[in-house]
């Protein structure tokens, strides 16, 4: 079987790091906020540009900590794609706020500054750009609109950690960003975790208490807050991985490269890099209007493939009292066309070659 990411082979290059980790901090007994999360902390802050990084338990978490700490709330819209894992939106619900959704360009799926500007009202407080599938959005143009009209920019950098604008990391551009270590993640961890970075003091020290039960001393609580800390063992995992995560990146982005050197010839739509930022490939994604029946040749050889993200959340159940008529008709022709390949730092060029040659068989 050739699993969509290999974490095994990844972890065996890494594992003496990673127990010997483990070991120091069972050996300290130190679990809650200890010293590895806050060296974490320290050093993704720096890799990232930003003056605060801070560890909660997952990017969801990390994007409503961000949303509560500039003020977001009832009444208020955010601008954002439906074409994106239900997280991003349940964030903005779970302020209170309504999720707007706009139409995506049709080459890098992410959410275009000329739809972002028409569907900006009164009520928009907010812009939550996702950089889908680890290529940046168009940055630059969108932070010209929010600072255009006052609106907070909240990046929502779940796929895109290590990717980059212009020579600064995604995540930086915004007042907030949340980033999720999933383990899949191209940084992940060995269960949930997450990440809020911002450049703002005040936002900072609001979501370090909203992480820990709304306490800043033990204790001594001044508002709700919840219990969404990064676990200090995840935070070991997340150290190691850092330090290589730019030699991930580069293997990823050799991997998309010849896939698509390989595909070229094929009626195949492969994924686009835009000239505004550094694609770290999440996902490998494509587009083909014999997207089944390549997924059923590769199933045939045990190669999976999936479809990310097959229903768009304007259409979801659970958002029709926001989204009564809407129609995106790019997020609705790419959701019915896209498939993802098995991508990571350790898929050899062999395997990628042998995936290649079924879906040529299609054709």
């Amino acid at each position: 079987m050739i699993p969509m990411v290999n974490l095994k082979a990844q972890y065996a290059e890494i594992r003496e790091e990673i127990e010997a980790g483990f070991a120091q901090t069972l050996d300290s007994c130190a679990f809650i906020l200890g010293p590895n999360v806050q060296a974490f902390e320290k050093e993704a802050a720096e890799y990232l540009g930003v003056k605060h990084a801070i560890g909660c338990a997952s990017g969801t978490d990390a994007l409503h900590l961000a949303l509560l700490a500039e003020g977001i709330g009832p009444g208020d819209e955010v601008i954002t794609s439906a074409f994106t894992f239900i997280a991003t939106a349940e964030a903005i619900k779970y302020v209170g706020a309504t999720p707007v959704f706009v139409d995506i360009d049709p080459q890098t799926f992410n959410i275009t500054p000329e739809n972002i500007e028409a569907a900006i009202t009164p009520q928009t407080r907010a812009v939550m750009p996702v950089h889908l599938f680890g290529q940046p959005a168009n940055l630059p143009a969108i932070v010209a609109i929010c600072q255009k009209h006052g609106l907070k920019l909240i990046e929502d950098c779940a796929q895109s950690f290590g990717a980059s604008v212009e020579g600064r990391q995604t995540g930086s551009f915004g007042d907030a960003a949340g980033y999720s270590f999933f383990p899949s993640k191209n940084l992940g961890c060995y269960g949930d975790g997450g990440l809020v970075a911002t450049n703002c003091d005040q936002a900072a020290a609001k979501i370090k208490q909203y992480r820990n039960h709304g306490s800043e001393v033990r204790y001594y609580h001044d508002v709700v807050g919840y219990n969404s800390r990064l676990d200090e063992l995840q935070a070991v995992v997340l150290r190691a991985k850092l330090k290589r995560i730019d030699e991930y990146n580069a293997a990823r982005r050799h991997v998309a490269h010849l896939y698509s050197e390989l595909l070229a010839d094929l009626p195949i739509v492969t994924p686009h890099e835009d000239s505004v930022g550094v694609h770290v490939y999440h996902q490998y994604t494509l587009l083909s209007e014999r997207r089944d029946e390549i997924m059923a040749a590769l199933q045939a050889q045990q190669i999976a493939s999936a479809v990310y993200y097959p229903v768009p959340l304007h259409q979801q159940n659970v958002f029709k009292a926001d989204c009564a008529g809407l129609s995106l008709p790019v997020t609705e022709d790419v959701a019915s066309r896209c498939f993802s390949l098995p991508i990571c730092s350790s898929i050899s060029d062999d395997t990628i070659k042998q995936i290649v040659g079924v879906i040529r068989s299609v054709f």
